[in-house]
């Protein structure tokens, strides 16, 4: 898997369970690609179908999103640490429009809107799963 370095994005990111149970989650279900597990590093990305983005909304929070579908390959880098994990696409989200203005921030700099979900392996690799949400950048 090779993780890119081009900027795509940036916002906040939270974590969500999927497939069988591992850490802090129980069985859930794989997800909109079907293969969604906590334990690997993958991610769920609100524009990956237009049947997705009609859920997601990001575009109602002014986060004009690109399309990018299963199996696609992101480097999410927290903001603050540097600390870096290549996700692989493996779910739609999160519901960015149920958040709009939301904002997590470190050393004075915010980002604002969910714009991606990290399983719980993706998310303890770039920081605690206590804090709930980081600021990242995210490249392809």
């Amino acid at each position: 898997m090779a993780c890119g370095s081009t900027s795509l994005w940036a916002g906040e990111t939270t974590w969500f369970c999927c497939g069988s149970s591992w850490g802090p989650c129980g069985s859930a279900g794989t997800g909109a690609c079907g293969t969604c597990q906590s334990s690997a590093n993958q991610a769920a990305w609100p524009n990956t179908t237009q049947a997705c983005f009609d859920i997601t909304r990001p575009d109602l929070c002014g986060e004009g999103i690109p399309r990018r579908g299963c199996g696609s390959v992101m480097n999410v880098r927290h903001q603050c640490s540097g600390a870096q994990v290549c996700v692989t696409i493996s779910d739609c989200g999160p519901r960015t429009q149920s958040f709009c203005g939301e904002a997590t921030c470190c050393n004075g700099v915010c980002r604002t809107n969910r714009v991606i979900d990290l399983t719980p392996a993706a998310f303890s690799a770039i920081g605690s799963l206590s804090s709930g949400r980081l600021p990242v950048y995210i490249y392809e």
